[in-house]
């Protein structure tokens, strides 16, 4: 990908990409074009969380001075869902539906495939609406290896979308998988906002029967609950994606989208909603002991990487932390990704864990209360 058009790169040590990304803004677009919105007001605005964070910050791991394992013999392969990964590392589904969000996808895809991360595209409902969009959701000619997981949202069952749809948003990814995500709230808050959320679980069963690829159901960073998850698993979803509270607050970015100033006012009292990501990953690790579970919501380093994957989590996600990389150049997201790995593999050598399954069976970590 030609990248002579450079901007100035994100500081790796911000921990919101919304601080160091004024001037890395993307061409003007027609308003209607909602996800080169997100994308903007994502890297242009204060769209995370306030008064909440994702938890991991309350947990530390107690070193261990003698490591009894050599640092290069640290491996980060795992297997997810019968998938093979180099690591247990995903680029969460962030964009797509237009030419500057397809690009965006095209860069992650190759950084993904080069360093062995899986990768999950944004929602591909416009895509499946209108042709003419599904090449900026085609990212397996960039990543012919890794697992890719499709993206839809779950109130689509209620708005039309049948098995076949969500078939083709698959075919469309080239997608190992679907995750079918869920966001009531910024539905409620966004100006196009589908908030027919009744009967949902049901048609969830179906698709799952049906489709033919795992499905998986994430929240958006509001949080999956013990509760709600038992009930998917056991109408067949494969996996869950935690998406804890604590990173980007989609109330707060549709606040700044919407042209209602009551919904405007009503969005602010979100700021600090939802359950904490290591809350979350905890508990639903505690609830479902075999089930795929993705830990995603508000990470920012490797090392967050390693409490997910000790608290419970398979997978770990990131997602709007590397939107500011993604959209300066290939090569600053790829060191933004090589950080994120050594991260991780050094929180494991300064435990003594050489595998992801010894992480995850760590009592190295402490919860600081």
């Amino acid at each position: 990908m030609n990248d002579k058009n450079k901007h100035e790169a994100v500081s790796p040590e911000e921990q919101s990409p919304a601080a160091g990304s004024r001037g890395m803004l993307l061409p003007e677009v027609p308003t209607g074009e909602r996800k080169i919105e997100h994308v903007r007001l994502c890297l242009e605005e204060e769209v995370g969380s306030r008064g909440i964070t994702s938890g991991l910050e309350r947990y530390r791991f107690r070193h261990m001075a003698l490591p009894e394992v050599d640092f290069d013999d640290i491996s980060l392969a795992f297997s997810f869902l019968s998938h093979t990964v180099r690591t247990p590392l995903l680029i969460s589904s962030m964009t797509g539906g237009s030419k500057s969000t397809g690009e965006i996808n095209l860069r992650l895809a190759a950084a993904a495939e080069r360093r062995g991360w899986m990768l999950g595209v944004g929602s591909v409902r416009a895509a499946v609406e209108k042709e003419e969009l599904a090449p900026t959701f085609r990212v397996r000619e960039a990543a012919p290896s890794i697992p890719v997981i499709a993206n839809l949202g779950a109130v689509q069952l209620n708005y039309g979308f049948g098995v076949d749809n969500c078939r083709r948003a698959v075919d469309i990814a080239g997608a190992d998988m679907l995750v079918l995500h869920l966001n009531s709230l910024q539905e409620v808050f966004q100006p196009e906002g589908n908030t027919r959320f009744g009967g949902l679980l049901s048609k969830i069963e179906e698709l799952c029967a049906r489709i033919g690829v795992p499905v998986g159901i994430k929240e958006v960073g509001w949080g999956m609950d013990a509760d709600t998850s038992v009930r998917l698993v056991q109408a067949g979803a494969s996996f869950i994606d935690a998406a804890g509270a604590g990173g980007t607050s989609w109330s707060q970015v549709e606040k700044f989208r919407s042209p209602d100033p009551v919904r405007k006012a009503a969005a602010e009292a979100f700021a600090n909603w939802g359950n904490p990501t290591a809350e979350c990953i905890a508990e639903l690790r505690e609830a479902l002991p075999s089930t795929a579970l993705i830990g995603s919501g508000g990470l920012n380093s490797g090392v967050d990487a390693a409490k997910a994957i000790a608290l419970g989590a398979d997978i770990a996600g990131f997602g709007r932390s590397l939107l500011g990389s993604a959209v300066t150049s290939e090569e600053e997201l790829d060191r933004r990704l090589a950080q994120v790995e050594l991260e991780l593999r050094t929180a494991m050598f300064g435990i003594g864990a050489a595998s992801v399954r010894e992480l995850q069976g760590s009592d190295r970590l402490i919860w600081l209360g």
